[in-house]
């Protein structure tokens, strides 16, 4: 068993409203399902009622998107308060978050933003994932995010920051194959090269998602994290060899705009699930 989650080793789907009598009718062969925690802080209601009665018989991933981890603020104790009574409430098999931030002073701003890789925001972001996880009381899952843009003042390698927050904080990682596929095109990286160097023994949970496609100002591809579509070919392809390394490891599908209907998803969860059927245990790196 995974040391940060409970999560089985299958292939799971996100939590839409529009799916909740499909799925309390039907009870689908799927191995979790995905909540947006902030989705939930209300009190009571009908997203309660349905999501209450699908946690008795499946696990839930608790992903939150509002913690702005990266952020330079001291974290929100009010939404800290509403998150561990999710947890307490949901026994949740896993809680992750983005590396990222969104919060500066006063302002919110409703984008998942990127940081510079330096030793201060080192420390910045370990200091929130200790708060996180003491508050909480639960090891998290932080997800290496997707990128447009680098800063100049950077001196850490994303792969390198990623590994040294786990092993100062003991958190686990949430490795976003779709996030690779995207931050590689659009820096010109190597997506196999960053997956052979990620440290696979702190990875709790894989995302698989769909990314549209653009040209930048120089006539370049760029590609966007947009949720609302299947997974392209070539982050699949990269979800196999990432595989070849961690093993089976509980894998998401994400799908958040757009949203299709419930035997659409779990076609994509089908393929997921088939892949990690082929992925047999013990192959994880030697490194580890």
């Amino acid at each position: 068993m995974n040391r940060y989650n409970t999560l089985p080793l299958q292939a799971g789907v996100g939590l839409k409203p529009e799916h909740y009598g499909e799925i309390l009718e039907g009870r689908p062969p799927v191995g979790f399902f995905e909540i947006h925690a902030e989705n939930y802080m209300g009190d009571g209601g009908a997203p309660h009622r349905y999501l209450a009665a699908i946690a008795q018989t499946y696990p839930l991933s608790l992903h939150g998107v509002g913690l702005s981890i990266g952020g330079e603020n001291d974290l929100d104790r009010a939404h800290l308060a509403r998150l561990k009574h999710l947890i307490e409430t949901y026994r949740p098999a896993s809680f992750s978050e983005h590396l990222a931030w969104w919060t500066h002073d006063s302002a919110y701003l409703n984008d998942l933003l990127p940081l510079p890789y330096t030793a201060r925001t080192l420390d910045q972001v370990c200091a929130h994932v200790d708060d996180v996880q003491q508050t909480l009381g639960v090891a998290m899952l932080l997800e290496n995010p997707s990128t447009y843009l680098l800063f100049e003042e950077s001196t850490i390698d994303e792969v390198d920051f990623l590994a040294a927050i786990a092993e100062r904080t003991g958190c686990g990682l949430l490795l976003d194959v779709n996030n690779v596929m995207v931050s590689s095109v659009n820096h010109g990286w190597d997506p196999k090269e960053y997956i052979d160097r990620f440290p696979v023994e702190f990875v709790g949970e894989i995302h698989l998602a769909g990314y549209d496609e653009t040209l930048d100002s120089a006539g370049a591809r760029l590609l966007i994290d947009a949720h609302g579509s299947a997974v392209r070919p070539d982050v699949f392809d990269l979800y196999v060899h990432t595989l070849g390394r961690t093993g089976p490891i509980a894998t998401l599908v994400e799908w958040d705009n757009d949203v299709p209907d419930f035997p659409t998803l779990m076609s994509e969860a089908r393929m997921a699930q088939a892949a990690l059927d082929k992925a047999l245990p013990g192959m994880r790196s030697a490194a580890q």
